[in-house]
């Protein structure tokens, strides 16, 4: 099952520990909820522009290939982190679902 929400994203720079790269369209991050300790992949669609680059905050649909349960806990003005294996490489926060 998919799971299609809008989010605000905070990219990392480098100095942060995040991208040293732009993140294109279609970016498969993996996405981190604090009330599961599970993650699951999610791809990025931005809004307004083709590239987000390292340090920018940016509009973005996510649609995560997920089990029932993120799609039932989900809500508006939550938060979330993305990473690239095991490093945190930016935030992001729930704005329509």
């Amino acid at each position: 099952m998919k799971t299609h929400f809008i989010a605000e994203l905070k990219y990392k720079t480098a100095e942060e520990g995040g991208r040293k790269t732009p993140a294109y369209n279609g970016y498969r991050p993996q996405v981190k909820f604090n009330f599961s300790e599970k993650q699951t992949s999610g791809s990025q669609k931005f809004l307004d522009k083709e590239k987000a680059n390292p340090g920018e905050t940016i509009t973005s649909e996510i649609t995560v290939l997920t089990p029932d349960f993120f799609k039932k806990k989900l809500e508006i003005g939550m938060r979330f982190q993305f990473l690239e294996g095991s490093a945190v490489i930016g935030k992001g926060k729930v704005l329509e679902i």
